[in-house]
């Protein structure tokens, strides 16, 4: 089995116990504080994945750090369900893939916006407000900037992409002189 579909098992799993207790954004952000510091500590993964080390050392190290984060039990468990079958060091994958799917179930989407310079103000708030009319769900934007589109925007929202740059309409300036239009 591949480990993006293993990633995406554990991830419904741990979505699945989060909805019947109604803790699953909770869940989620304990998930990505503890993949965010299993990812920058270096040690700590090898420490973690090391096969040399026995498991019971290993969930030592796992639990001790569990103690000191402090994420919910259920959680917990699901770490160390996760270092038992030999998968923590997908927990990164995991937790992408269940923000994932916790986006689908709040009907989130995420937006990346890419301007030339930074919005004004309550333009960013505009934006929003327009994307969400658009798309019909609560939009989470990211937003930066990029000088090379010279003016206008571009938005990526999954699949759609807008681009109003005016690089882009400079780009189809030039290819219609090419076709002699």
């Amino acid at each position: 089995m591949t480990r993006s579909k293993v990633s995406k098992r554990y991830a419904r799993a741990l979505l699945c116990l989060g909805m019947e207790d109604g803790r699953y954004q909770e869940y989620g952000k304990e998930l990505k504080a503890f993949a965010d510091f299993y990812e920058s500590h270096g040690e700590l993964k090898q420490a973690i994945t090391n096969p040399a080390f026995r498991l019971d050392e290993r969930t030592q190290i796992l639990k001790a750090l569990l103690a000191r984060i402090g994420p919910s039990q259920t959680v917990q468990n699901f770490l160390n369900l996760l270092l038992d079958k030999r998968r923590i060091s997908v927990v990164g994958q995991i937790s992408a893939f269940y923000e994932q799917l916790t986006d689908e179930v709040s009907n989130v989407v995420g937006a990346e916006v890419v301007v030339p310079r930074p919005l004004a103000g309550e333009a960013e708030t505009r934006l929003a407000k327009a994307l969400e009319r658009m798309t019909s769900k609560k939009i989470r934007m990211n937003v930066r900037q990029d000088q090379s589109i010279v003016g206008g925007i571009v938005v990526k929202i999954g699949d759609l992409v807008v681009d109003g740059s005016v690089r882009a309409q400079v780009q189809g300036i030039k290819e219609s002189l090419k076709r002699g239009e």
